[in-house]
């Protein structure tokens, strides 16, 4: 099932709940343990000036968008086999939903050459 639209305030608790803790959001903001997240969206896999990524990540070469983190938050393992990121994933779409809603104000676009 792709992405629908969600509620960005449960979004804002699931991030600060799920993601906060090894990746920021905001523009200028330092990377963590996970690359900062302002401009994801439009933006390729291991892509972010300045973090060290696993080779499986900048291989994959997604770009990604609401259906692709959509995948990809259910199971980050599973869609990027190789990757560092100890995240077990949002099972529940709705989850999913709501914090790409959240993510979509948040983090704003990549910006496009």
């Amino acid at each position: 099932m792709p992405y629908a639209s969600g509620d960005a305030g449960k979004g804002a608790a699931i991030f600060k709940r799920s993601c906060a803790l090894c990746h920021t959001a905001g523009a200028g903001e330092p990377n963590k343990v996970g690359p900062n997240l302002h401009g994801l969206f439009g933006r390729k896999t291991g892509s972010v000036d300045g973090f060290s990524y696993t080779a499986a990540n900048v291989k994959k070469g997604v770009v990604w968008g609401e259906d692709t983190l959509f995948d990809y938050l259910e199971n980050p393992k599973k869609y990027i086999p190789g990757t560092s990121m100890n995240f077990v994933g949002l099972k529940k779409e709705k989850d999913r939903n709501d914090l790409i809603t959240w993510l979509k104000q948040a983090v704003r676009h990549f910006p496009q050459e």
